[in-house]
């Protein structure tokens, strides 16, 4: 039987990114030496897109993967992801931009293993709160407002509603996502636009439209997994499939694929 290590070297996750990849590449080649106007209405639709990497969404899924997976929470988590991502991508963005300078090799390598090492965490959380039995599901009511979302407890009308995944923890992991991406997006916005001012401007539309698109994300992540057909396949299965899938894929992100 094949060992762990090459069971771990035959990991390659890369066929995930090429689908962006060519589409980020179109997109920056439209950016290149296009007026202001367009240049701005290109760094939207790339800010957009941005957020659906898949090293972002297996590590904000695992977010939405928790007890309270409604879609109202999934929403603001995205957000707080989206807003910490946003905020590092200005406050080192803007300053590298003014100095056209380059982000140090070692901090945005470090910050990218720190993602994987957070994926495998995230992962691994989520795949031992399913094995221990702590996710539930059902229609119940609050008072006048009935409702349904994946839940923690014994009985199915008496439980507390507890977030496994806080909106600090979600800021945080956008933090982080953000501090191991700036520097490519400077490199990219540098090269693309002829002057400093552009492309900071470029870069104050790109960076909020990833609260956008995160948050929209994993709305649609929850809305779609608590349809009372797919909720319990979700509980049963994909539970725990996410959970593996994002050990596999961390520990390839961290490069031990």
């Amino acid at each position: 039987m094949p060992g762990l290590e090459s069971i771990l070297g035959a990991l390659n996750f890369e066929f995930l990114f090429k689908p962006f990849e060519g589409l980020d590449a179109w997109l920056t080649g439209l950016l290149a030496g296009a007026p202001l106007l367009v240049a701005l209405v290109i760094a939207f639709a790339l800010g957009l897109r941005h957020a659906s990497d898949p090293d972002h969404l297996v590590a904000v899924t695992s977010l939405v993967a928790a007890d309270d997976g409604g879609t109202r929470g999934a929403s603001r988590l995205g957000a707080w992801w989206g807003l910490g991502h946003a905020a590092i991508l200005l406050a080192l963005g803007v300053p590298l931009i003014a100095f056209k300078s380059a982000m140090p090799t070692w901090l945005e390598s470090g910050a990218e293993k720190a993602v994987g090492v957070v994926i495998i965490l995230l992962a691994v959380r989520v795949t031992w709160k399913w094995a221990r039995g702590q996710y539930r599901s059902g229609p119940h009511r609050h008072s006048t407002d009935p409702h349904r979302h994946l839940r923690r407890g014994e009985s199915p009308t008496a439980h507390g509603h507890h977030r496994i995944r806080t909106p600090q923890q979600a800021f945080g992991l956008g933090l982080l996502h953000g501090l191991a991406g700036t520097g490519a997006v400077v490199v990219l916005l540098l090269a693309a636009l002829p002057t400093q001012l552009e492309a900071v401007l470029a870069l104050a539309v790109f960076a909020p439209m990833t609260i956008v698109s995160m948050a929209a994300c994993t709305t649609a992540f929850a809305w779609v997994l608590t349809r009372p057909v797919i909720e319990p396949v979700y509980r049963a299965v994909m539970i725990p499939a996410l959970g593996l899938f994002g050990m596999l894929f961390g520990l390839w992100y961290v490069g031990l694929g």
